[in-house]
């Protein structure tokens, strides 16, 4: 199906949003660690990033994707915490666009946007998913990020081959927001290609779309190793004081 007829599909479906989170990985490089249930200021981590969600008015519903062995104590904690949003909580594939495939499947029909979040990223702040979702709602995908401040080098074989523009390259982060149909058909065929995607743009991008960049934020951290954690924690509580 061409980008044309989804976009003209997708003007028959709602506004709302869903908010698939995807926390399905193996964080190999945590130190033996489940960074998902790794405690933040109290709580695990992953109630801190529903929580983001369920207090956004953006997101009508959120769909928590895991593995198969957290299915139910994330179902027990979300009933815990009150976390009402969580509407669906199923597992992941095994990569993670099969991941996000399986957390899309659940989203209701009355929703027409999708946000995509990495489980990881438990400090998103409220503007951070306003912005997304509305320009999303306005130009069918966008993402959040934040300008690159370190010099990057291309680099083959432990030689620098050039070093690209600054100016131009951000490092993209999530939510990332798209149109749920267009979204689906780009995600589809970008697994039916057996495309290797570093992010949930990566699909779009391929697919024809324009994706849009809002605002980032430097503390909209992916908890990836042990110092994450450490960093996530101080910030936490610094927001937390003031």
């Amino acid at each position: 199906m061409s980008v044309t007829s989804v976009l003209r599909k997708i003007s028959t479906r709602g506004a709302k949003c869903a908010a698939v989170v995807v926390a399905a990985g193996k964080a190999t490089r945590m130190e033996g660690t489940d960074k998902i249930m790794a405690e933040l200021c109290g709580e695990p981590l992953i109630v801190h990033t529903l929580q983001a969600f369920q207090q956004s008015e953006d997101i009508q519903e959120i769909v928590l994707v895991t593995r198969d062995e957290l299915l139910q104590p994330l179902g027990e904690l979300c009933v815990e915490k009150k976390l009402s949003k969580v509407t669906k909580i199923c597992k992941g594939g095994e990569t993670r666009a099969d991941s996000v495939r399986a957390g899309l499947d659940q989203v209701s029909k009355q929703c027409g946007f999708v946000a995509i979040h990495d489980g990881a990223r438990p400090l998103v702040s409220q503007k951070v998913i306003h912005d997304a979702v509305r320009k999303a709602a306005k130009f069918n995908a966008a993402a959040p990020a934040v300008p690159v401040k370190d010099t990057v080098k291309v680099v083959h074989g432990g030689v620098v081959e050039s070093t690209p523009d600054r100016s131009g390259l951000y490092a993209v982060q999530t939510p990332q927001v798209f149109a749920l149909d267009l979204y689906r058909a780009a995600l589809n065929q970008a697994i039916a290609k057996k495309l290797e995607l570093t992010d949930d743009c990566s699909a779009a991008e391929q697919y024809g779309v324009n994706v849009v960049i809002t605002p980032g934020s430097d503390e909209n951290l992916k908890v990836t190793t042990p110092t994450d954690l450490i960093l996530a924690e101080a910030l936490l509580k610094r927001r937390q004081t003031t």
